[in-house]
């Protein structure tokens, strides 16, 4: 009998609502970015995931401690301070400026100054927001993040953490390997770094479907070549890396063991070569 913890995930049935929580999460990623302290690789401006959702983690702004969740099962935005305070923002489909204006009245309320760049908070269009859908993607979500996660903890060397790009709404991990990549300028981590990166995406205009992607950098020579699991393939329009389409897992006996022979197998593949 095969596993259902990661349901089918057709983008076309639910694309509305994924823009909907691609736009929410782009205001509160602007709002991590603007009062984070900067990292290597835009680290500061990544979400983390949560038993429940998403998060900017703990931030500091007029000499106390806030934290923003997208909790996806209660479908709302919580802003809680380190006082105890809170303020909650439900999640219906309103559109990004609605939104940021909700954001900034919660912020008013809870006595905090909070600016960040609002140009995402643009659109007045209301957008689509299906319950279901949501709490379908979360639960697809949360097991990817936990596979993601037994994969980080195999390393010794440094990794990313297992983040959210709000920009293109992708969960991904970076492995470096702790070499410098020739010709590039040592104090620029994000091109003089030699890394691997792995990640899952709901789907893009280049690939309209969920998928899991494995890319590295520089792209070592013969890379392309490398054996890979079944259902996996390599992609090589306008980016190169290996590829395994979510749909795969809503169908394996043990979606979880093949999510991982993947990811370590592309690593394997990128690793050897990377030398």
């Amino acid at each position: 009998m095969t596993q259902t913890i990661f349901p089918p995930l057709p983008l076309n049935e639910w694309r509305g609502t994924r823009d909907t929580l691609n736009h929410y999460a782009q205001v509160i990623g602007k709002i991590r970015r603007a009062l984070t302290p900067k990292q290597k690789h835009w680290w500061h401006v990544s979400l983390h995931v949560t038993a429940v959702g998403l998060t900017t983690t703990p931030i500091m702004a007029d000499g106390q401690l806030f934290e923003i969740v997208m909790d996806f099962t209660n479908h709302q935005t919580r802003i809680t301070t380190s006082t105890g305070q809170r303020q909650t923002i439900p999640m219906a489909g309103q559109s990004a400026a609605e939104y940021c204006r909700q954001i900034k009245s919660a912020f008013l309320a809870l006595g905090l100054t909070v600016d960040f760049d609002e140009s995402v908070c643009d659109g007045t269009a209301a957008g689509a927001y299906d319950v279901t859908a949501v709490s379908r993607f979360w639960q697809a979500f949360a097991q990817v993040t936990a596979v993601f996660t037994t994969f980080k903890h195999s390393f010794r060397g440094e990794t990313s953490p297992v983040q959210l790009w709000p920009h293109h709404f992708d969960l991904a991990l970076l492995w470096l390997s702790g070499r410098l990549v020739p010709n590039q300028d040592p104090n620029d981590p994000e091109f003089a770094d030699e890394q691997m990166n792995f990640g899952f995406v709901t789907g893009d205009e280049g690939i309209p479907e969920p998928y899991f992607y494995a890319t590295a950098y520089p792209v070592p020579a013969g890379f392309t070549n490398q054996s890979l699991p079944k259902a996996a393939y390599w992609h090589t329009e306008g980016w190169t890396g290996a590829i395994l389409p979510y749909a795969a897992l809503t169908t394996a006996v043990n979606p979880r063991e093949m999510l991982l022979d993947f990811l370590q197998t592309a690593h394997a593949a990128g690793k050897s070569l990377m030398k």
